[in-house]
C-alpha cells in the first residue's frame, strides 16, 4: 500500500522521504509551500492536522504524525527493522534516548534560535541563554556520536534519521567548527543516494 506523505517545504518532513527511499517504500508526496514572509506552513495543512504541521502520514487508512511516532511505524511496517535496534537490549534504551533528545531537548534550542533571531534587538536580553543552551547541546550531541558518525550501533539506524534535521541546523547555525563529526554526519547523510532522491522529490530544501 502506498504511503501518502503530507509534506511541507523546509521542515522536518524530509528526513521522513529520507527514510523512505532508504527503506524502497512505495510513497506519494502531497507537498505544502511555506509562506514566502511569515515562513508558516499554509492553512491547508490544518486541514490535515489541527495544529497545520508536517510531517503527516497516511497508511492503511490512518493518519500518524509526530517524527519519532512515524519514524518507528516505518521501520517496523515498511521493511525497516534492521534500522532499530532489538528491543530490551542496551542499544534500544540508547535508541530511545536518541529519539526523544532530537525532538525534545536539542530542538528547544534550535527553535529559539530560529524565532529569537527573527525579532532582531527586542530578543537581545534572551540571546545569551538560547545560545549558551544551544552550544551545550550541540556539544553533547558531538560527544556522544560515534566516530564512525552514528549515534546508537555501527550503521545507520533510525537515530540518525532523527538526529539528522538538529544536525543540520546546527551546521547551518554555524557549529561546524566546534562539532566537526556532527558536520560529517551531516556530510555523510546527504552523499547518500537515498538522501538525494528525497532532496530531489521533496522540492525546495535548505541550500547546502
Amino acid at each position: 500500500m502506498t504511503v501518502i506523505v503530507h509534506h511541507l517545504n523546509n521542515s522536518r518532513s524530509q528526513r521522513i522521504l529520507w527514510l523512505l527511499e532508504e527503506l524502497g517504500a512505495d510513497y506519494e508526496i502531497r507537498s505544502y509551500q511555506r509562506d514566502a514572509e511569515s515562513n508558516l506552513a499554509p492553512p491547508e495543512l490544518k486541514q490535515v492536522h489541527p495544529l497545520g504541521k508536517s510531517p503527516v502520514i497516511e497508511d492503511d487508512g490512518r493518519m500518524i504524525s509526530e517524527s519519532g511516532a512515524i519514524i518507528e511505524y516505518l521501520c517496523e511496517r515498511h521493511g525497516g527493522k534492521d534500522w532499530l535496534p532489538d528491543r530490551g537490549s542496551d542499544a534500544w534504551i540508547d535508541h530511545l534516548e536518541w529519539m526523544q533528545f532530537g525532538e525534545s531537548s536539542f530542538f528547544v534550542p534550535v527553535m529559539l534560535k530560529i524565532y529569537a533571531g527573527r525579532l532582531g534587538d527586542a530578543a537581545a536580553p534572551l540571546m545569551p541563554r538560547v545560545d549558551e543552551q544551544l552550544a551545550a547541546h550541540v556539544a553533547y550531541a558531538e560527544e556522544k556520536i560515534g566516530d564512525d558518525l552514528h549515534f546508537v550501533g555501527g550503521d545507520w539506524s533510525a537515530a540518525d534519521v532523527m538526529m539528522s534535521f538538529p544536525a543540520e541546523i546546527a551546521v547551518m547555525q554555524g557549529f561546524a567548527d566546534k562539532a566537526p563529526k556532527l558536520a560529517r554526519f551531516v556530510e555523510a547523510i546527504h552523499q547518500r543516494p537515498a538522501w538525494q532522491r528525497a532532496r530531489e522529490k521533496g522540492g525546495a530544501y535548505f541550500v547546502w
